[in-house]
């Protein structure tokens, strides 16, 4: 550990909480609007935390610099914040975490790259906005994860050292982040884990299988 750890902050999606069903569910809203049939929720998956660019990017198989990028983008956003809290639930895993946290009066917040507009009303839809120390959005900060400006906001705002702080994530930008941010890096294997090459070579200071060995991690500190 690098000093006392005296809170934890988590990634949202995938992390804390399992939203793919409904960002999946809205890109195959997507397709079938357009006549093509839905894909299989496993393809969604893995790309959940490359947000809207991902879900599109597997939907339609384009990329930012195709013309059809933005209109497709934006219907997609439309669609996923109609239905956002459908399915989405906290990973069961997690709920015992969260209390044991709090039972001990270690802080612990939301640090993601899901705008404000998606993540305020979704984090109170699941009864987390009044529990945790500081929810960042990912336009909460003028830079958005890797760079390590929304952690060391959300430091501020818990009135610690970023030191102290814990950072768990399911992408390898979470870890880059946290690492450059001064924080302990926890990389969470149960997540949707992106595109970023193995989890083993993201450079995360423990990998963790289940939100339980978090507790195990945090027993050290």
């Amino acid at each position: 550990m690098k000093g006392t750890i005296r809170a934890v902050l988590f990634d949202l999606d995938g992390t804390l909480i399992d939203s793919a069903p409904d960002l999946a569910g809205a890109a195959n809203d997507l397709r079938t609007s357009q006549g093509l049939p839905a894909l299989p929720y496993e393809r969604f998956r893995h790309m959940v935390g490359s947000g809207a660019r991902g879900m599109v990017g597997v939907a339609f198989d384009v990329g930012p610099d195709d013309a059809r990028f933005v209109l497709l983008r934006d219907e997609f956003l439309r669609r996923y914040e109609d239905r956002m809290t459908q399915e989405t639930r906290v990973f069961a895993a997690m709920i015992p975490v969260l209390e044991a946290l709090e039972s001990v009066g270690r802080p612990w917040g939301v640090v993601t790259n899901k705008a404000s507009r998606f993540t305020d009303p979704l984090v109170r839809s699941l009864g987390l906005f009044g529990r945790a120390a500081t929810v960042i959005a990912g336009d909460t900060t003028a830079h958005s994860k890797p760079h390590p400006a929304p952690l060391l906001e959300a430091a501020r705002r818990v009135g610690l050292a970023p030191a102290q702080c814990m950072y768990v994530g399911d992408d390898v930008r979470d870890v880059q982040a946290g690492r450059a941010a001064g924080m302990t890096t926890v990389a969470a294997a149960w997540g949707y884990l992106g595109d970023g090459g193995p989890i083993e070579d993201w450079g995360a200071d423990h990998i963790i299988q289940t939100p339980q060995e978090l507790l195990n991690l945090l027993a050290m500190a």
